[in-house]
C-alpha cells in the first residue's frame, strides 16, 4: 500500500482497566465474566466519534505470558467490548495489545511502539493525539 499523502488525522488513545472496564485493583481481569465495560467510556467514545476522530484501546495484558489470563478470554473481553459499542452505533479503529512481561519490550507502555505502530497503520498524527489512562505509566506513555 502505498503511503498516504492527505494530512495525518488525530487520535485519542484510551487504556483500557480502569477507562474502558472496571479495573480489577490487584490482579488481573482474566475472564469475561468479570469484564464489566464502565458506562463512562461508551460515553467517551460517543463524545470524541463526535468530534470525527477515530478511538484505539492500548493495553498491557503480560497475565497472558504469565499463563494467568487464557488468550481465548482475552478475545471474549474485546469482542463483548465491539459489541457493546456497536450496540451503540459506535466503534474502535483498534485495540493493540503488549502482552510481553519484559518491561524492556518496546510496545510495553509507557513506551510508545503500540501508539508508534497506531500512527503508521492509521496515517496518525501523534502530536496532535491524546493518551487516556488511570496511571502514570499512560500519562508516560503519551509523553514519549
Amino acid at each position: 500500500m502505498p503511503p498516504s499523502t492527505s494530512t495525518p488525522r488525530r487520535c485519542v488513545f484510551f487504556d483500557r482497566d480502569g477507562i474502558a472496564n472496571q479495573s480489577p485493583g490487584p490482579g488481573y481481569v482474566n475472564h469475561v465474566d468479570h469484564f464489566h465495560i464502565l458506562p463512562g467510556f461508551i460515553d467517551c467514545i460517543r463524545a470524541v466519534s463526535e468530534k470525527g476522530l477515530p478511538s484505539v484501546i492500548v493495553t498491557n495484558q503480560r497475565g497472558i505470558s504469565r499463563g494467568i489470563t487464557p488468550p481465548e478470554q482475552l478475545d471474549a473481553m474485546h469482542r463483548l467490548l465491539h459489541s457493546e459499542l456497536a450496540r451503540e452505533g459506535l466503534a474502535l479503529l483498534d485495540i493493540l495489545i503488549c502482552t510481553a512481561d519484559d518491561s524492556t519490550h518496546p510496545d510495553r507502555k509507557p513506551n510508545p511502539g503500540m501508539l508508534l505502530s497506531a500512527a503508521r497503520r492509521y496515517h496518525l498524527d501523534l502530536s496532535r493525539s491524546w493518551m487516556i489512562g488511570d496511571r502514570e505509566s499512560d500519562v508516560q506513555t503519551g509523553r514519549n
